[in-house]
């Protein structure tokens, strides 16, 4: 059984740690004002936790008669982990979120795509329910719902937490189960996938490859192609591949890309686009160089994501995005804000993209820390907006997913 140290001086070492992390563990979300500038924030709130279920932190372990291990206490570990949310409005009116659900942690092998449901314009949500769970992490759930009303949900397959490097945390703690995924199966279901369903959820066609991958999916265009932006290998390198499906996602090929500037040190990722009222689509990219001036970095295209042009600075810090073209034609791009302070933070483009109102961005909800964001939305039928997003209470806790109901002033 695991007992404090029996040197006095190593235990008021241990206690004034316990303090310390505890004034740590105990910073919570900031709030932020209702009344903004340019918007009124009508309502945060949670709208998914899930439940531990495993031994966690305060069990206590020992040794019987025979000297096999023996559980002495059980303390029920705190929340699961939940994140990498997306959210969408069918065309019946009904809102589904995607998302990573029932997790060890932020890195772990356990993750499943999950959903949950709202018939009321988020006031309550469903059950969360299970729709993919391969034998590797699945992360980043995309969906969205197309012209002929099939929900495409996107994710990735992940082995980091099976490996050494870059999370040794993770390898220490998952050592034993990584000897069991052997490298056939990880062949098998390493990559980037996308499942249909034509029942609105009910049943589910089989993974469907695709090259790349982004955090909130592909999306669809007023002509019915839908086109995904994400991360990929591609003739020899990394890039920024535009894939295209012609036939409902069933099937996908590259139409183009967007390269990385030349001399740009610093990783691209986690993009996300939207289609302008004149047709114009409006790529949006988390950047993070070294300096720390992650700024979202723009391409645009006018011939249908074949050719795009250089990236350049949005001028707004945070990462990663994710935009939608408002009823009145403007754009909305949501994204978190990872340093102080922190929090889920939106702005507005009221000429396609040209610019964004920098001075005026809206601050959906504060955070106690940088693990949070991924934020979605969706115009509502009132024209007022649902923004969904993971983050914690307080720092230290497991993550949850959340909702701020929103307005614009025009």
């Amino acid at each position: 059984m695991f007992t404090l140290p029996a040197s006095p001086k190593l235990a008021l070492g241990c206690l004034a740690g316990l303090w310390c992390a505890a004034q740590l563990f105990a910073a919570e979300i900031a709030p932020v004002p209702t009344d903004q500038a340019i918007a009124t924030i009508l309502e945060s709130k949670v709208i998914l936790r899930q439940k531990g279920k495993y031994p966690g932190a305060g069990s206590e372990f020992g040794y019987n008669e025979h000297g096999h291990p023996k559980t002495l206490k059980t303390v029920i570990e705190n929340d699961r982990y939940v994140g990498w949310a997306t959210l969408v409005k069918t065309r019946s009116g009904e809102l589904i979120v995607a998302f990573s659900g029932d997790r060890d942690s932020h890195v772990d092998p356990w993750g499943k795509t999950q959903l949950v449901r709202s018939l009321d314009q988020g006031k309550t949500w469903s059950e969360p329910e299970t729709i993919t769970s391969t034998p590797l992490d699945d992360r980043d759930a995309g969906i969205i719902q197309t012209k002929a009303g099939t929900l495409l949900v996107s994710w990735f397959t992940s082995t980091v937490a099976l490996e050494k490097s870059p999370f040794p945390g993770a390898w220490d703690r998952y050592a034993r189960h990584a000897e069991k995924v052997t490298q056939e199966i990880r062949d098998q279901w390493k990559g980037n996938w996308v499942r249909r369903s034509e029942d609105n959820g009910k049943t589910w066609g089989p993974p469907i490859r695709n090259l790349g991958s982004a955090p909130h999916g592909p999306i669809e265009l007023r002509d019915g192609r839908l086109l995904y932006l994400g991360n990929a290998e591609w003739q020899g390198h990394k890039t920024m591949t535009i894939e295209q499906s012609t036939d409902d996602g069933r099937t996908w090929s590259v139409i183009g890309n967007i390269p990385k500037p030349e001399g740009m040190k610093a990783g691209l990722g986690e993009p996300h686009m939207v289609e302008t009222r004149s047709g114009k689509l409006i790529a949006l990219v988390r950047h993070e160089p070294k300096d720390k001036q992650c700024f979202l970095l723009q391409s645009e295209s006018t011939d249908g994501g074949k050719t795009w042009t250089p990236l350049h600075s949005t001028g707004l810090w945070g990462f990663p995005p994710h935009a939608i073209l408002l009823k009145n034609g403007w754009l909305m791009v949501a994204y978190g804000h990872r340093r102080e302070p922190f929090g889920e933070r939106a702005a507005i483009s009221r000429d396609e993209g040209k610019t964004w109102d920098v001075d005026t961005q809206v601050s959906l909800i504060g955070a106690p820390g940088p693990d949070l964001g991924y934020p979605s939305s969706a115009q509502l039928d009132d024209g007022s907006l649902l923004t969904v997003y993971y983050q914690a209470e307080k720092l230290g806790q497991p993550t949850y997913l959340g909702s701020t109901h929103w307005r614009l002033k025009e």
